[in-house]
């Protein structure tokens, strides 16, 4: 004798259709939110170059026109600048290659990023100079 009836148990679902959408529209939110952020939050004039390359970051250095050194958004001095950049580098030694990119005001002297250079030559990085595109003339 079955004195379960089947017919009457209930089964609870949830639908998770809306779900999905919610997610997607999510995801294309923190998508379009960070690339909208940029660490370098130092206003600089860059010079123009005629080819896009790009090389992925390890420390940035930016210079301004008052000839004040930057690691990041950190204000340095020149003297200590090889230290911090040396503890940046070791901070993220699992780069194959360490890169310095250099941010310098159009109007800093040349002297200044090629001591920058020589100094990312001493603790073994390479170094990319950031430019801007030109306008692209018809």
């Amino acid at each position: 004798m079955n004195l379960r009836n089947r017919r009457n148990k209930n089964h609870v679902e949830m639908h998770s259709g809306a779900l999905n959408d919610i997610l997607f529209i999510l995801l294309l939110f923190f998508l379009i939110v960070s690339t909208l952020a940029n660490p370098n939050v130092i206003k600089l004039t860059l010079p123009k170059a005629k080819s896009n390359t790009k090389s992925k970051q390890t420390v940035v250095v930016s210079i301004n026109d008052k000839r004040e050194f930057f690691v990041g958004t950190n204000k340095v001095a020149f003297g200590s600048l090889k230290q911090m950049l040396a503890a940046s580098i070791a901070r993220d030694s699992k780069e194959v290659d360490p890169t310095i990119v250099v941010n310098a005001e159009k109007s800093v002297p040349v002297e200044d990023v090629v001591s920058i250079m020589e100094i990312a030559r001493e603790i073994g990085a390479k170094v990319v100079l950031a430019t801007t595109k030109p306008p692209e003339t018809k």
